[in-house]
């Protein structure tokens, strides 16, 4: 069972963190990180996730290379690959699904992970600039299976400071904007 720790407190309190201690993430955490994701909902139940694990130090320096130089990926001890598998949700949705609903399906289970991972005391980053087809080619990536973000995983051996935020009057609109 994943440790309590209140859904407000995990949101208010996670951070992008980019500096990770070398501690390794023992299975059973690891495991249970990816138990959030799987668990997040997602259009018509299909599940249009994959999940890549990387620890291989050569590949996660690849990762980084193709996330435009983001070194800190490389560091992390542990690396997920979140994929949109396009195929599985246009089986039902058609383009819609393909282009859509599997980019939303793995976006809640990215921040499943996110914050299952921040429960369990480690530091995450949600990277999205990378360059996809040098990505899939680490990865081994099939037709029709697209990653969408890289998740560096680890104990973080630094504290960030939270992030500005925009008012919550400027961003909410009643009935219409």
């Amino acid at each position: 069972m994943v440790p309590s720790v209140d859904v407000m407190e995990a949101i208010l309190g996670r951070r992008s963190v980019r500096r990770f201690r070398t501690d390794l993430i023992p299975e059973e955490d690891l495991r249970k990180i990816l138990e959030a994701a799987i668990w997040a909902p997602s259009a018509g139940n299909l599940q249009s996730w994959e999940f890549v694990i990387v620890r291989d130090p050569a590949r996660k320096r690849d990762l980084a290379r193709a996330a435009l130089g983001q070194w800190f990926i490389a560091e992390a001890p542990v690396v997920i690959v979140v994929c949109a598998n396009e195929e599985r949700s246009a089986s039902r949705y058609g383009d819609r699904g393909r282009k859509l609903y599997c980019i939303q399906d793995t976006a809640a289970a990215t921040q499943n992970m996110l914050l299952a991972a921040y429960s369990l005391g480690y530091g995450t980053c949600w990277v999205g600039a990378f360059d996809e087809s040098a990505a899939s080619s680490i990865i081994g990536a099939p037709s029709g299976v697209r990653p969408v973000a890289i998740i560096p995983i680890g104990k973080p051996a630094e504290t960030p400071i939270p992030p500005r935020r925009l008012p919550l009057e400027k961003v909410t609109h009643e009935e219409t904007f």
